[in-house]
């Protein structure tokens, strides 16, 4: 069957080094234009509409993180099992998993969007939110809220492309979506004077173009994607399989969540200048952080086929290969951000507070990057391996890492407000330290989702080439 689809990816042969690049290339384009939707909303915000509207998008979003994480957990759920049995060779399931996926992934987005429309404002004013940016944030949200439904759509689609090691579809559309929201954010914004909730509607109406022709794609170009009625029917042990691997998934991204909105809430009582410099730097960081996601992304898919077919030293390869691609990137990201910080930050405008405040806090951050790198990697083996309770015991590391960190950081006096920053990349360090704890005490080898827990057959013995 696979031979039929030109853009799926065999990863359980051939050179890690290749593979993973072959994989991740596509991949970190895709995830730079799906940045480029926040990106563009600051920018043409932050320059035409003021600092204040720039701080009311950017107080949303650990708020659209955390509704968000029950639903991108699932996905990558699913997304592992499919990865595994495509590397067993079981075709027959991979299609009944992804029948199931449809009626996992899209009941959650449903239940998340109406949660963050309707609970919009409390949950801001709980964030100590500048009263002055309140309306426009709480607008933005649910506005934003309402794309959970049509980002779930698009991110079971494309999570599933590449469990089969398909990055370039979702590439294809993500491009098309990412300028389609560009124009319509000029056209709302400048035209039509809609502010944030014009914003909020461009970004929304791209991620639902976006959904509907890479749905409609994959099925024309994908075998896997022509399903049958029977495909729909409901399979309880793969839904519980489905909620084991992605619960703790979208827990830990609950509980980052929680850590960036316990953080937030600091960084709102600093006043808007603040709020906006920190907007900036989350902003730049969003998109530091794709090319760590995208190799997290390959090496999670390459884990899963090669645990699936039963080779764990090409697993141990992967590990490696993807170790030094990562930091070698954040090794020199790190060294441009203290040459050109100054210049970096002027895109989303030229108020000189805001700007000098983004500078420090990108340059502190930025010395942080090769743990982050460190995270992605070795989050994704475990991931890619069915350690489902990684996840969860990683989102608690974080969160302990911003909401106790934070605070006391704050209160020393060279630090100041600045501690936030320090918090981020402390955090950041902790969580990389456990990860590869983790990993380096091996429980992760003797899992096989597929053949182990689903099929009930022993794990293959080859461990080869």
């Amino acid at each position: 069957m696979s031979g039929k689809n030109r853009f799926v990816l065999n990863m359980t042969d051939g050179d890690p080094y290749k593979l993973l690049l072959k994989f991740a290339v596509p991949l970190f384009i895709g995830n730079i234009f799906q940045q480029l939707y926040n990106m563009v909303d600051s920018i043409i915000v932050g320059n035409y509409v003021g600092t204040d509207a720039l701080g009311a998008i950017g107080t949303t979003g650990s708020l659209y993180f955390f509704f968000f994480s029950l639903v991108g957990g699932l996905s990558m759920g699913i997304g592992i099992i499919i990865a595994q049995y495509y590397g067993a060779g079981e075709h027959k399931q991979v299609k009944n998993t992804i029948g199931n996926a449809v009626w996992v992934i899209m009941s959650c987005a449903f239940l998340m969007a109406a949660i963050g429309f309707f609970f919009a404002r409390p949950l801001l004013v709980f964030l100590n939110t500048d009263p002055r940016i309140l309306n426009d944030a709480v607008n933005y949200l649910r506005v934003t809220s309402i794309g959970i439904i049509c980002i779930g759509m698009y991110n079971g689609v494309a999570n599933i492309l590449r469990a089969l090691g398909d990055s370039k579809t979702p590439l294809k559309f993500l491009i098309f979506s990412s300028i389609l929201n560009g124009c319509l954010d000029l056209l709302f914004v400048l035209v039509f004077h809609m502010g944030v909730i014009g914003a909020g509607a461009a970004t929304v109406f791209s991620q639902f173009i976006s959904a509907i022709t890479c749905m409609i794609y994959a099925y024309r170009t994908n075998t896997y994607f022509r399903l049958k009625w029977n495909n729909f029917k409901i399979q309880p042990e793969l839904i519980r399989k489905a909620a084991r691997l992605g619960v703790p998934v979208a827990l830990q991204n609950a509980l980052i969540a929680v850590s960036l909105i316990a953080l937030q809430r600091i960084v709102n009582s600093y006043g808007k200048t603040f709020t906006s410099a920190f907007t900036v730097v989350s902003r730049i960081e969003q998109l530091v952080q794709q090319p760590f996601m995208s190799l997290g992304a390959a090496m999670s898919t390459y884990t899963g086929q090669n645990i699936g077919a039963g080779k764990l030293k090409r697993v141990l390869r992967g590990f490696k290969a993807n170790s030094l691609i990562s930091s070698t990137f954040a090794i020199c990201v790190m060294i441009l951000f203290w040459i050109f910080a100054p210049y970096i930050v002027l895109i989303f405008g030229d108020d000189p507070q805001v700007r000098s405040i983004a500078v420090d806090g990108l340059r502190i951050t930025s010395s942080f990057y090769i743990f982050l790198g460190m995270i992605y990697t070795t989050r994704n083996v475990l991931n890619g391996a069915g350690d489902a309770m990684f996840s969860l015991l990683s989102g608690f590391v974080e969160c302990i890492g911003r909401v106790v960190v934070a605070y006391p950081l704050t209160l020393i006096p060279f630090m100041g407000k600045y501690g936030v920053f320090y918090a981020t990349g402390i955090t950041w360090f902790l969580n990389g330290m456990f990860s590869f704890v983790r990993y380096k005490r091996g429980k992760w080898k003797k899992m096989n989702v597929v053949n182990k827990v689903i099929d009930s057959k022993p794990m293959a013995e080859n461990t080869g080439e």
